[in-house]
């Protein structure tokens, strides 16, 4: 596969006065977003930029994080992408890491790029929402020739345990998810409505809304901040088709009341729902709210993003993450790298076009997530006669109480089934006599009135007495990342 720049080249000759992006009433024509990146490309050369350079983005979802992204890559350059509220010390750690010599960073931030950056020797551009017109001259600039195995971005993990890791992606492990998503998973056409509600620097939103919609010649609706009723108005106002997200996204807009009249999100078609477990009573209300099917898929920054995904031309699943894409393969294997029995729950292993070449300087990581070819996920599932996979929770997060395993998150779904539940984290607590225990923070609806010895009951009624939560708080919010996933390791439990 050739650069995957390219896709824009190709989708601005195929269409080149169709609506590419839209921000706010401003909308962008495929034939204006290449003429932007072709500027873009034109100027990193000029500056000295050779194939492989790393170039830093910090920039929410704006016009600019696209032309800038292209422009990169199409000069032969190596994105990363960076969050924009990131603080002096997480900005010093990602561009010393990578080695980038150049951050785009958005006006807003631009301040607080500059102190980062400060002793690391890289420069720092401020750039506002606009496509970039970082040079006035004219003329195309054509894609610079790139492998398969040429690096394309460096995507920097949330850092669980240790600083955040570059997971090294290559313009075939990025290439081939976004074709397998917009061809085969969603479907997408060049009439569609894409809403780029996850943030571009994370790799859902980067391949599945801007990657996909690009490779298509859909419109991209980009929305810079979350915003439950901005969104529903956006549903019926933009005549949005396609509405990728994570649960707690689709838990907000489940229950925000109406803003519109009449039918809500008619022209609806396709729903994707990933980055974390989408509860069932989540997935069933929307669709019932709605009248339009959430189909559920699983991946991480490592695999570009997507490994599987219930495939809309099969059987859906409830709760399950579906079957392998086109091109990966998934094993569910013990510590030793063996296969589990059928039935039995195992740590989701990866190969395929879509796993990292590994983690940027980092061998020794490198070789303990692929220890033989196989991607280590660090999420465990069990997968049915069908060939379905089901998370049971990740490897880290799994409860061990008095030597019986707990996974949060079948806890986490009997609480999500409480009418008063609006959000819910179930964590391991330190435990004298049972070495952990079972501890769960909600946050109720605005109309909830449960108490915290209510759930501690309704958990009880229905899982066995090992697994329910003896200590429930409730509090006025969760900590949340960039993507809306809960933050169980900010989590503190009230006292």
């Amino acid at each position: 596969m050739p650069n995957i720049a390219e896709n824009l080249s190709r989708t601005a000759r195929l269409h080149p006065d169709r609506p590419a992006l839209r921000f706010g009433d401003v909308v962008t024509t495929y034939a204006e977003l290449d003429e932007a990146v072709s500027r873009v490309a034109r100027v990193l050369r000029a500056d000295g930029l050779v194939p492989g350079d790393r170039v830093a983005l910090m920039l929410p979802n704006v016009p600019a994080f696209v032309s800038l992204y292209y422009g990169v890559l199409r000069a032969g350059g190596v994105v990363v992408p960076m969050n924009p509220l990131l603080k002096e010390r997480e900005i010093r750690h990602c561009l010393t890491d990578s080695g980038a010599a150049r951050l785009f960073a958005y006006e807003d931030v631009a301040r607080q790029a500059a102190v980062g950056a400060a002793g690391t020797g890289t420069s720092v551009d401020a750039v506002g929402a606009a496509l970039t017109p970082v040079d006035d001259r004219t003329g195309p600039a054509e894609p610079c020739p790139r492998d398969d195995g040429d690096l394309a971005a460096l995507l920097y993990t949330s850092g669980t345990t240790g600083a955040p890791k570059g997971a090294a992606l290559t313009h075939g492990n990025l290439g081939s998810n976004a074709r397998v998503l917009a061809e085969d998973v969603v479907d997408i056409t060049a009439d569609d409505v894409m809403m780029a509600c996850l943030p571009l620097f994370h790799a859902f939103g980067q391949t599945g809304s801007m990657n996909a919609s690009v490779r298509r010649g859909a419109c991209l609706v980009l929305v810079p901040r979350f915003d439950p009723a901005g969104v529903l108005r956006m549903f019926t106002d933009l005549r949005v088709t396609i509405f990728i997200a994570v649960p707690t996204m689709y838990n907000a807009l489940l229950h925000h009341p109406p803003v519109v009249d009449g039918p809500e999100a008619d022209t609806l078609r396709v729903c994707v729902s990933g980055g974390s477990s989408l509860p069932t009573e989540v997935l069933y209300g929307f669709e019932k709210r709605f009248g339009c099917s959430v189909a559920e898929g699983y991946g991480l920054s490592e695999t570009s993003p997507v490994a599987c995904f219930n495939h809309l031309d099969r059987p859906r699943k409830a709760g399950s993450i579906g079957t392998p894409i086109r091109g990966v393969e998934v094993r569910l294997v013990d510590d030793a790298g063996s296969d589990v029995a059928s039935g039995q729950v195992g740590e989701i292993a990866i190969r395929g076009a879509n796993v990292m070449t590994g983690y940027w300087n980092r061998p020794e990581e490198t070789a303990q997530a692929i220890p033989d070819g196989w991607f280590r996920s660090g999420d465990m599932a069990r997968r049915d006669e069908d060939g379905y996979y089901f998370i049971i929770d990740r490897k880290k997060d799994m409860i061990v109480r008095g030597g019986y395993n707990v996974y949060p998150r079948e806890i986490e779904e009997v609480l999500y089934e409480h009418p008063d539940v609006l959000e819910a984290a179930v964590i391991g607590v330190p435990d004298k006599h049972f070495g952990e225990e079972v501890a769960a923070v909600v946050v109720l609806t605005p109309v909830g009135r449960a108490t915290e010895d209510e759930l501690r009951a309704y958990v009880k009624d229905r899982v066995a007495p090992y697994k329910y939560p003896r200590e429930v708080r409730i509090v006025p919010s969760l900590p949340k990342g960039s993507t809306g996933k809960i933050l169980k390791r900010e989590i503190q439990l009230p006292r």
